[in-house]
């Protein structure tokens, strides 16, 4: 949800950027620079990001309630989803608002209670190293095996928006230091 409202929200940021570079200017009228532009997608990843955080903060609110997330509904074929990989343990897809050209989401078919990093138990060490081989064969089978990142949000301070753990496995282009 909170990756649809960002998507959105850069959208329509971009469409305007592309609306004021393209219109005509009137005689005598301001002329928009490119580092006018810079400014105004500047203020749109700013606008992006605090969607983001608000939607990690509410999303952190009803994290007790117990109820089904997003990649619940997905595990149950409720809503579709590029899949992957797939075993009887994990499941690999391709996230719908990617931020790198391969991003897929590993996800561990049963919660456990394992809805973010910082709850993890010495009970879910099985399932953690599962879900990070599964990153490993995910990077070979995109083949970015020789370049990729795996990031893990914990919590409404990273940003975490789904309280189901899963890892994101990016690659497709050279990754940034530092990150975030």
């Amino acid at each position: 949800m909170a990756a649809m409202a960002t998507a959105s929200v850069l959208l329509r940021c971009s469409r305007f950027l592309r609306a004021c570079s393209a219109a005509k200017p009137f005689p005598n009228a301001f002329v928009i620079s490119s580092a006018s532009l810079r400014a105004r997608r500047g203020i749109c990843r700013i606008s992006a990001s605090l969607d983001e955080e608000a939607s990690a903060k509410a999303a952190a609110a009803t994290v007790d309630a117990g109820g089904l997330t997003i990649f619940d509904k997905i595990i149950s074929k409720e809503i579709p989803s590029s899949i992957v990989y797939e075993d009887e343990k994990v499941l690999a897809f391709r996230d719908i608002n990617p931020q790198a050209p391969v991003h897929v989401l590993v996800i561990p078919k049963l919660r456990d209670g394992l809805t973010q990093l910082g709850k993890a138990i010495p009970g879910h060490a099985e399932i953690l190293g599962h879900l990070l081989y599964v990153a490993r064969l995910v990077a070979e089978k995109e083949g970015i095996l020789d370049g990729f990142r795996v990031v893990i949000n914990n919590g409404p301070g990273a940003c975490q928006s789904v309280y189901h753990l899963h890892l994101h496995v990016l690659g497709g282009r050279q990754m940034k230091w530092p990150p975030g």
